[in-house]
């Protein structure tokens, strides 16, 4: 919701199971919404691992931009 795409998501459902481990239910999908949504979990899974690197002391990877 925080990042607008609750149209995408209609089914969208949040629960835990008897762990407390989380659960994310998409329901049903369009193909571009589903792209995006790896997108976003692709990128931010990238920004933890930069953060981790940063705390380390390690250098975060620099994304080198093609040349045109």
């Amino acid at each position: 919701m925080l990042l607008g795409l609750d149209s995408d998501f209609p089914g969208l459902m949040a629960d835990v199971n008897v762990s407390g481990d989380g659960l994310v239910q998409l329901g049903a999908v369009r193909p571009e919404a589903a792209e995006l949504l790896a997108e976003l979990i692709t990128a931010g899974l990238q920004a933890e691992l930069d953060g981790s690197e940063s705390e380390k002391g390690v250098s975060p990877r620099r994304r080198e931009t093609p040349a045109a």
